[in-house]
């Protein structure tokens, strides 16, 4: 059991085997902040919006910790970080089993460290999901498996704001070359916003969803 809460929005129309979109918040952030997007997300669409498992207290929590210390600055907890990816993984396939979604139609859409973790598990478990939505967020390579799977077909939407204070846009632009490298599909964006998703940003990204649906 991956022991994840969450909240659903069930499709408006009803499929024997309906699409699914995970949902995965940033740090600090909990499951009701991306689900704001569910009602204006395409009707096919199972939307399942999870709550982290490390609670930083208020209605926070995060998929893993950011330290900071004076030798190493700011730096991730990578252990909770892989431990998050793994409960995360279990959650996706529980979800389509309680659900009976299509198995060739999963979406992950996450922000920021969110986002971080669902570049990570497209590799860590190879085409678990078909299409990742990355907002605001970088490809980790210190989360990445030892050799990456040359049997990956998941595409990638990313995207990034060009004044994000969070996450410097210069970590974002590495993603593109990174899974360009790969030969991998995707596409890359910026829009003039800080740590956030411009309404013509989450437009884009709903084209991209509808495309593929």
């Amino acid at each position: 059991m991956s022991d994840l809460q969450y909240i659903v929005r069930q499709p408006k129309k009803i499929a024997k085997n309906p699409p699914l979109l995970v949902l995965l918040h940033g740090y600090g952030s909990n499951e009701q902040d991306l689900f704001s997007f569910a009602e204006e997300l395409p009707d096919e669409l199972l939307i399942v919006s999870a709550q982290a498992p490390y609670t930083l207290g208020a209605g926070s929590y995060a998929w893993y910790a950011i330290n900071f210390d004076d030798i190493n600055g700011k730096f991730s907890d990578l252990e909770q970080a892989k431990e998050s990816i793994d409960k995360i993984a279990i959650f996706i396939d529980e979800v389509k089993t309680k659900y009976n979604t299509n198995p060739e139609k999963t979406f992950l859409l996450g922000f920021s460290q969110g986002a971080a973790l669902s570049y990570s598990l497209s590799f860590f478990y190879p085409n678990k999901v078909q299409h990742v939505i990355a907002l605001s967020a970088y490809v980790n390579t210190e989360l990445l498996p030892t050799a990456i799977s040359k049997e990956i077909e998941t595409d990638y939407y990313c995207s990034h704001g060009t004044v994000d204070q969070v996450i410097p846009i210069e970590w974002a632009r590495k993603s593109k070359p990174f899974l360009d490298n790969l030969g991998l599909k995707n596409v890359y964006s910026e829009y003039p916003v800080g740590h956030g998703v411009a309404p013509q940003n989450f437009y884009s990204f709903k084209t991209w969803i509808e495309e593929r649906l």
